[in-house]
C-alpha cells in the first residue's frame, strides 16, 4: 500500500480516522452504558442504582412476555423481509425495462422511502381508521363490514407489515435495479442461443448475478427490521395485548414507562447479542470474499 505523498492525501487520511473514531464512539459508549446499566436495578437514569449482578436477565428470561416479543420480532422481521425482497425483485425487473416514460416512473418509486415515517403512520392510520377510514369504507361497501384494523392482533399484525413494506421496498428495488443494469447482456443472449426461456434465463441467470446483492440486503433488511421501533410504536404501540410488540418496544416500555431501567436495559442486551450472534453465523456461512477465491 503506498504511502499518502500530498498533504491532501494526509487530510483526508486523518479526517477519515476521526469520522470513524466518532462513529465508534457514538455506537460504542451507548452500547456499554446499555450493558452497564442492565446490571442494576434503577427506576430511572437519575436515580440511585443497586448492584443486581445477572438479576435482570434472570428475570427477564424467565417471563413469558419476553418470548412472546422475539417470536413477534420474527414474525415481523421474517414477513417484512420475504416480502420486500420478492417485490423488491420483481419491480426492479420491471424497471429495468425500456419504455417511454420509465425515468419519470423510477425517481417516483423511490418517493415512499423519502417520507418521514411519521408520515407514513398518520396515512395508514387515517385510511384505516375505523369511522371514516377510506379501506373501512370501502369494506363495508364490499359487505365485509368494518375491520378492527387495530383491535384484531392478527390484523393489527398485518397493518404494521404492510406499511413496513410499503414504506422500505423501494430501497430494495433501487439496489436491486442497480445490480441488474450491471448484468452483461450477452449471459441472456447465450442463455437463449442455448433454448433457454425466460423463467430458466431468470433462475440461472438473473438470480446467480443477483446473489451478491441479494446477500447484502437481507443482512442489512435484517438489522434494520429486528430494530425497527418508530413504524410499529406510531401505528399500534405494541398492541393489542402486546400482539406486535418486539424486543424494541418491550426495552422501552420497560425502561420509560414501567421505571425498569435496569430490566429495559438487559432486554435490549438480549436483542443486541442474538443479533449479533445471528451476523456472526450469517457472515460464516456467506462471508464477504470466498474462501481462496481471488475476488
Amino acid at each position: 500500500m503506498q504511502g499518502f505523498r500530498t498533504p491532501s492525501d494526509k487530510v483526508l487520511k486523518w479526517a477519515f480516522i476521526a469520522s470513524v473514531s466518532v462513529v465508534l464512539l457514538l455506537i460504542l459508549l451507548p452500547v456499554l452504558h446499555a450493558i452497564q446499566l442492565s446490571f442494576y436495578h434503577s427506576e430511572s437514569f437519575v436515580s440511585n442504582k443497586n448492584w443486581v449482578g445477572i438479576g435482570n436477565y434472570v428475570r427477564i428470561l424467565n417471563e413469558i412476555i419476553f418470548w412472546k416479543a422475539l417470536s413477534v420480532g420474527l414474525i415481523f422481521g421474517c414477513l417484512t423481509i420475504i416480502l420486500q425482497v420478492c417485490l423488491g425483485i420483481a419491480f426492479a425487473l420491471f424497471l429495468d425495462r425500456n419504455f417511454p416514460g420509465i425515468p419519470i416512473i423510477r425517481g417516483l418509486v423511490i418517493l415512499p422511502y423519502l417520507l418521514p415515517t411519521v408520515v407514513v403512520a398518520l396515512a395508514f392510520q387515517w385510511i384505516l381508521d375505523g369511522t371514516l377510514g377510506l379501506f373501512t369504507l370501502w369494506s363495508e361497501q364490499l359487505g365485509m363490514g368494518r375491520p378492527s384494523w387495530f383491535e384484531n392482533p392478527y390484523l393489527a399484525m398485518a397493518v404494521v407489515i404492510v406499511a413496513s413494506v410499503w414504506t422500505w421496498t423501494p430501497f430494495v428495488t433501487v439496489s436491486f435495479l442497480a445490480a441488474l443494469q450491471t448484468i452483461p447482456k450477452s449471459l441472456y443472449e447465450s442463455a437463449k442461443v442455448d433454448g433457454a426461456g425466460m423463467w430458466a434465463r431468470f433462475w440461472h441467470v438473473t438470480i446467480p448475478m443477483l446473489l451478491p446483492m441479494l446477500m447484502v440486503i437481507i443482512l442489512l433488511r435484517s438489522i434494520w427490521m429486528f430494530n425497527k421501533f418508530d413504524i410499529i410504536w406510531l401505528l399500534t404501540k405494541g398492541g393489542p395485548s402486546s400482539a406486535t410488540e418486539h424486543l424494541p418496544i418491550l426495552a422501552y416500555r420497560r425502561a420509560f414507562l414501567q421505571y425498569d431501567v435496569g430490566g429495559g436495559a438487559a432486554v435490549a442486551t438480549l436483542s443486541f447479542l442474538l443479533l449479533s450472534l445471528l451476523i456472526l453465523v450469517y457472515f460464516y456461512y456467506y462471508p464477504l470474499e470466498e474462501k481462496g477465491g481471488s475476488h
